[in-house]
């Protein structure tokens, strides 16, 4: 579907879009490995299929002009908001903390701080954007650790399992699995519309006695909060469950979901070169190649990260979607498009209610309805 321009206007109101739009997306243009070029090419193919979406963008207006004037039918779509520092991939977090105010990351969360955009889109350092993002928007009330959820390709129905923390922190109790699993839920309900995810918390195996102390503890706690929270759980969960059908949502710490999500990436990408390689060594596989050649490709989709790219924090407020440094134009739209559905079912709305009736600790149980 083909966006005409807008020329209804460029400002935005308190509520988050621009007179005659319905979603404004507040966009960090800098900090990705592909720079600013990457992101406003992402920016054109999501705003051709989605007339409904307006955004901020946030870096150097000067550089950002140059590339939105290659496009003058998306003038009308964004609004340049401008930043010159730019926040690298070798910054420490810390001191992005006490010096990153004026960077382009810094404003494209304040822009979801003040209300401006509902949605913000970043393919920089993750750690950076992690603490500036409880930072300026703070974490939700109950939630100890936020984590980053993904999309993991699956065999279930939807095609996709949610998998959290694969990175925001490397530690995780009890207690923190135990919200990772009430926010993947959220996560999962809204983003693939499950009425009712299972949950699997990841182990060494499905034995009730394998495994640390707290994943042993988390265990008994996901499973007295299953009923309430609306979510079955199916117990512990291994490795090669990511990708299979057991369950919908898989709760680890960061560390070990971080090395799974690499470890399932480079994968991806062996996989990918071993078919190109296959194919090359006769005219007979090359013949074979051609008569298969939907079907390479029909795979080819299935396996491309950049096609599920954007992880989400969770436990904020505020929607913050983090898509991966080396992220082309396909992988910026890809990580535009899942704010958008974020945006489009009041996702953080819907999380923060989720979390303020199942996170609460013993001494908030007796306040009165509605406080």
């Amino acid at each position: 579907m083909s966006a005409a321009p807008d020329t209804t206007g460029s400002a935005v109101d308190a509520a988050g879009s621009k007179a005659g739009a319905s979603y404004v997306l507040s966009i960090d243009a800098m900090g990705g490995d592909r720079g600013p070029a990457a992101v406003v090419a992402g920016i054109a193919r999501s705003a051709k299929k989605n007339p409904d979406i307006r955004f901020l963008l946030h870096g150097p207006e000067d550089e950002l002009e140059k590339l939105i004037g290659r496009r003058k039918w998306l003038r009308d779509r964004i609004e340049i908001r401008d930043a010159g520092g730019v926040v690298t991939m070798d910054d420490k977090p810390s001191h992005v903390m006490r010096h990153g105010k004026g960077t382009s990351m810094w404003s494209t969360l304040d822009a979801v701080r003040n209300g401006e955009a509902t949605v913000a889109v970043s393919c920089g350092n993750t750690g950076a954007l992690m603490a500036l993002s409880m930072v300026r928007l703070r974490k939700l009330p109950g939630v100890n650790r936020p984590a980053i959820a993904v999309l993991w390709p699956s065999r279930n129905p939807q095609g996709f399992n949610v998998m959290l923390d694969v990175g925001a922190d490397i530690r995780a109790d009890e207690q923190d699995l135990l919200q990772y699993a009430l926010m993947g839920a959220s996560y999962a309900r809204n983003g693939m519309h499950l009425e009712r995810p299972r949950i699997g918390l990841l182990n060494v195996g499905t034995e009730e006695h394998k495994g640390r102390a707290e994943l042993k503890l988390a265990h008994d706690l996901i499973a007295s909060q299953a009923e309430e929270a609306h979510f079955d759980f199916v117990g512990f969960v291994e490795g090669g469950d990511i990708p299979g059908d057991v369950c919908d949502v898989i709760v680890t710490d960061g560390f070990t979901g971080n090395v799974a999500l690499k470890t399932g990436e480079g994968t991806a990408k062996l996989i990918g070169d071993l078919l190109k390689e296959a194919f090359q060594y006769s005219p007979l596989s090359k013949v074979a190649a051609l008569l298969a050649m939907t079907s390479l490709r029909r795979l080819q989709k299935r396996i491309d990260p950049r096609r599920v790219n954007g992880g989400v924090f969770l436990g904020l407020n505020g929607t913050v979607v983090k898509s991966h440094g080396s992220a082309d134009a396909m992988g910026v739209s890809a990580a535009i498009k899942l704010a958008f559905q974020l945006a489009q079912q009041g996702f953080t709305d819907k999380l923060a209610a989720r979390v303020a009736s199942a996170v609460q600790p013993p001494q908030d149980t007796g306040r009165a309805e509605g406080e």
